[in-house]
């Protein structure tokens, strides 16, 4: 396989276009993106045959290894279970609003019809364009279309004689001018080919080919590149801003037959609360099977959400962060522009039908208007039973009391284990936040132990907090992937705003860590934004 010469004219072509039209994300576009809340993510790419990380194999494989990734996979590449409209059936029941496929991954397989390269699906038994094919069914659907995008590319990387190698300025578009122009010609032709995009994600330095994007669709999100996107981990904090936790429900990115850890339904509709809480969006990806179809068990986790969120999407959807975030187990989201919060209650035990649950919520506060309901259920009837489950509240000294039901029946065994919404109208915020910053880090060359320090900028309703940090070890780490275990210092008391700081020891010269100020009151944390502790 070899580089078409077709782009030589498509980069001409690129250095003829001035440019025009929006300079970065349109702030109108930014709140749209705000209101979708969940996403789809598809990994896949040529070696998902293989059942492995997804083009990561490449680097520091023998000519052996890439010669036949390159020249064997293409040729037993053959998806032909592949039904996109199911998939896209399946998304939009499960509340989909956006999709982000991998049109092109590091290994620089093409997963469409481009004139760019032979290295693409086309050249496979398959012979079958499956980024038109997605796009078109979602778009179906009423699913926001979108592509992920990788400017690394270890094809051209290998065509040029260069290490194979990610993260490094030599391997760099922006230090290739042969390796941009050809990014420059693939984004093109997925920009101008496919129709509108409303989301374009590069996974790698966007240099660019942000701008090509926007000079030719101003009204598409940039995401990665552009926006703060994080991997396998969802913030500590609420972020008042456009952000996107991208989570997998296992371990891997695309199809692993074997060693797989999948997250359960309920700790990826968890997961989702928590991101909608704090402001983000959750792009959760799935890995087609080399035959075409989804593992069972992720449609399984995929349907488990989708009876989740056909009663509780209202939270979800337009929503931006509360007062609080969370107190405890309650979890919450705000109507955007109205005085509706969600107060999302999970619980450690199933639900029974027909149990009676009573709350607490500290943060709210009542007015002659406000109603109090459970999403998806009437307050009228309880199968089998002459109970009427009314929802009822009252206004206490200490929050609103909220007397509830669980009274819609959603499973056989009358068994709920998910959380359920309390939709509150007409209130406002009865609580301040806290608010803590995290101020930086004293981490001496070759040194075990460093200092970090914080600062608590508000008390809140609070009279005193437990004030420290958290840390975790992100040698190796892509630059948005996190999959440590935070680990927390000692804890100091503080009953006034100011700094603080801890110590930690143990560290690992050469190695890099992320940290994070933490306060805590009772069941409630508050968190300052994650930070890179560098040797000094």
């Amino acid at each position: 396989m070899k580089i078409s010469s077709v782009i030589l004219a498509t980069v001409l072509l690129l250095g003829a276009t001035p440019h025009c039209g929006a300079q970065t994300n349109r702030a109108e576009r930014l709140e749209w993106f705000r209101d979708q809340g969940f996403g789809l993510f598809i990994h896949w790419s040529v070696d998902g045959q293989l059942g492995g990380v997804i083009s990561h194999t490449l680097v520091g494989a023998s000519d052996d290894f890439m010669n036949r990734f390159y020249t064997d996979l293409p040729r037993t590449f053959n998806p032909h279970k592949f039904n996109a409209p199911d998939l896209a059936v399946l998304a939009k029941l499960a509340g989909v609003r956006y999709v982000v496929f991998t049109a092109k991954h590091h290994s620089g397989f093409c997963m469409w019809d481009t004139a760019t390269t032979d290295l693409n699906i086309m050249h496979t038994p398959f012979k079958r364009d499956v980024t038109a094919e997605i796009l078109t069914a979602f778009r179906e659907q009423g699913i926001a279309p979108g592509l992920y995008f990788s400017p690394d590319d270890f094809w051209w990387l290998r065509q040029h004689g260069k290490i194979i190698q990610r993260g490094m300025p030599d391997v760099q578009p922006i230090n290739n001018p042969g390796l941009m122009d050809y990014d420059l010609a693939q984004v093109r032709e997925l920009i101008t080919k496919y129709g509108n995009m409303d989301v374009f994600f590069f996974d790698g330095q966007a240099d660019k080919l942000r701008d090509l994007v926007w000079q030719l669709q101003p009204d598409t999100v940039v995401t990665r590149g552009v926006l703060q996107t994080p991997e396998k981990t969802i913030p500590g904090q609420a972020i008042d801003a456009p952000w996107e936790s991208n989570i997998t429900m296992g371990d891997g990115w695309q199809y692993q037959p074997t060693l797989e850890n999948y997250k359960s339904g309920g700790q990826l509709i968890q997961m989702l609360i928590e991101t909608r809480a704090k402001g983000g969006n959750l792009l959760l990806n799935v890995g087609p099977k080399p035959d075409g179809e989804l593992p069972i068990e992720e449609e399984e986790r995929l349907r488990e959400m989708a009876e989740w969120m056909f009663v509780n999407g209202e939270a979800i959807y337009g929503v931006r962060p509360w007062a609080v975030v969370n107190d405890g187990d309650v979890w919450f989201t705000k109507k955007k522009n109205e005085d509706t919060v969600f107060a999302i209650v999970t619980t450690k035990q199933p639900w029974r039908l027909g149990q009676q649950k009573d709350v607490v919520l500290a943060s709210v506060l009542t007015t002659p208007e406000t109603t109090v309901s459970v999403l998806g259920q009437s307050d009228k009837t309880l199968e089998y039973s002459r109970t009427v489950p009314k929802t009822t509240w009252k206004q206490e000294a200490d929050g609103l009391h909220v007397h509830f039901f669980q009274a819609q029946r959603l499973r056989d065994n009358r068994q709920w284990q998910d959380p359920v919404v309390l939709k509150i109208t007409h209130v406002a915020a009865a609580a301040e936040l806290m608010v803590v910053e995290t101020s930086g880090g004293s981490w001496k060359t070759n040194a075990t132990t460093a200092t970090l320090t914080g600062y608590l900028r508000k008390l809140g309703t609070a009279t005193a907090v437990k004030a420290g940090f958290e840390y975790r070890d992100i040698t190796g780490l892509d630059t948005s992937e996190r999959t440590g275990t935070w680990q927390e210092t000692e804890d100091s008391s503080l009953t006034a705003v100011g700094s603080f700081s801890a110590s930690v020891s143990g560290l690992k010269p050469g190695h890099s860590y992320e940290f994070r100020a933490v306060i805590k009151t009772g069941a409630q944390p508050g968190y300052g934004r994650e930070m890179i502790l560098k040797e000094r």
